[in-house]
């Protein structure tokens, strides 16, 4: 033997996490039926189900904290960080 290893065991110590991450990635596509549509339109499978209600509870919070925007980062309307 030369050193360099057996080179049907290096390809297959690279085909092999290849194969892997390849059909790992290719278990999250799928297609969706038009009738199986409804169901992913659904409220409750979006991010914000009931927008206007959000929308509603945001002018309170702000009305009430004299604050805008809190929900995605620290602070308030007072000034104390």
């Amino acid at each position: 033997m030369d050193g360099k290893g057996d080179p049907v065991r290096y390809s297959n110590r690279l085909l092999i996490p290849l194969l892997l991450a390849l059909a790992s990635a290719l278990a999250g596509c799928a297609t969706v039926a038009p009738y199986e549509r409804e169901y992913l339109a659904e409220p409750a499978m979006q991010t914000d189900p009931d927008p206007i209600d959000s929308a509603y509870n945001d002018h309170i919070y702000f009305s009430i904290e004299g604050s805008s925007g809190g929900r995605g980062f620290g602070g308030g309307g007072c000034g104390c960080n």
